[in-house]
């Protein structure tokens, strides 16, 4: 059982500023926090072994997660695709997972529709006032429901668009102090671009582009100057993929995110977070790229870099390793990652792994994640 607070900060904190010790001893510390953060984890265990890598490589499945444009270009007429992540097992929450199940169909050689689920459990926990009184036990937990559709617009490109509806239950409806908090409800859409200029034997560079997330903003109180961003995002991926012959290849990708979301205001001007509390959807998506307080070199510390290697053997087996880098005062998410793969058939199965990093309060709460998901691919 675990405290309001800490499995809160939790949630915050496996997104935003996995090393807690930098924060509490560096002042540039700025982080850009968001609201149903869990919309930003990667769930996909293939592009999780790469560095978190998936905008621009090979469709399958669980593609719907990173670039939904790329889905006329799967090689399968259909395909199903369920992902496990337990989460943050290195702050000991053992029971705070995210998973997802996902879904596509081609129209034809054109067109596709999908659908997808993504269900974040953040475990039973303890809720108590300010004087540590009981208020009960709940079991919080978040949701997002998709629908998208995408289309070739020539034979290398595509492009995709998205609804989501967004559900963010933290209290369980409870009155904590003078406050009663509510059910979170937002919605959002997703625009993707992916462009194939692969050969016929699969050799050859992809690229992608997609704005996620950009939608409503979020409340849990009925005081609308109360609510919250989502994490909008732009992310531009590059891939290259050399297949040696028949049976050997290996892919290369690199993808490039930003949060499109107001940085706060330097800490101690009250003005300042008045205005960045009331500023609407539509100025803050636009803000995002030249607000920060630090000017622009601070604006570039906003944008995070994943990348790795991905080895295939017969179309079989893959094995892929990558890397992750977060400037360590926006998060200072930092780590190596680690996967394997194998497909039978039509059904295939990944893994992924975060190697450990730091020691003692320095090490990486992401440690040691796992990320497992699978496809069926339906002929």
């Amino acid at each position: 059982m675990k405290s309001f607070n800490k499995i809160i900060a939790a949630a915050i904190v496996s997104i935003a500023a996995p090393y807690m010790s930098v924060a509490q001893s560096d002042k540039s510390i700025n982080v850009v926090t968001t609201a149903v953060p869990f919309l930003s984890i990667s769930p996909d265990a293939r592009s999780g072994g790469m560095g978190e890598a998936g905008i621009a490589v090979d469709p399958d499945a669980n593609a719907v997660f990173r670039n939904l444009a790329k889905m006329p270009f799967t090689e399968s007429k259909s395909g199903v695709g369920a992902t496990y992540s337990p989460w943050l097992r290195k702050l000991g929450l053992n029971d705070v997972y995210l998973t997802t199940l996902s879904g596509y169909t081609k129209l034809d050689d054109n067109q596709a529709i999908s659908a997808s689920l993504r269900y974040f459990s953040m475990g039973n926990i303890n809720f108590t006032d300010n004087m540590g009184n009981q208020l009960g036990s709940a079991r919080p937990r978040e949701f997002s429901i998709d629908a998208g559709y995408s289309r070739k617009l020539s034979e290398r490109m595509g492009l995709a668009i998205a609804l989501r509806y967004i559900n963010s239950n933290l209290t369980g409806g409870r009155t904590i102090g003078q406050t009663t908090y509510k059910t979170g409800n937002a919605v959002a859409g997703d625009l993707s671009l992916y462009y194939n200029a692969q050969n016929v034997d699969g050799q050859g560079w992809s690229f992608g582009a997609t704005m996620t997330n950009v939608g409503t903003k979020i409340g849990y109180t009925t005081d609308a100057s109360q609510k919250d961003f989502i994490p909008a995002n732009l992310g531009l991926g590059v891939a290259y993929t050399k297949v040696y012959d028949e049976q050997n290849k290996i892919s290369f990708g690199l993808d490039v995110n930003k949060l499109m979301v107001p940085t706060p205001p330097a800490s101690g001007d009250s003005m300042a977070l008045v205005n960045y509390r009331n500023k609407g959807v539509i100025n803050g998506l636009f803000s995002s790229f030249g607000d920060a307080p630090g000017g622009f070199s601070e604006e570039l510390k906003e944008f995070q870099i994943g990348g790795g290697l991905e080895y295939t053997y017969n179309n079989q087996f893959a094995a892929r390793a990558g890397y992750f880098h977060e400037n360590k005062t926006k998060g200072n998410r930092q780590y190596f990652t680690v996967g394997a793969g194998v497909r039978y058939t039509i059904v295939g199965i990944n893994f992924s792994y975060i190697i450990p990093n730091g020691s003692g309060i320095n090490e990486n709460p992401l440690s040691n994640t796992l990320r497992f998901s699978a496809v069926l691919d339906i002929k």
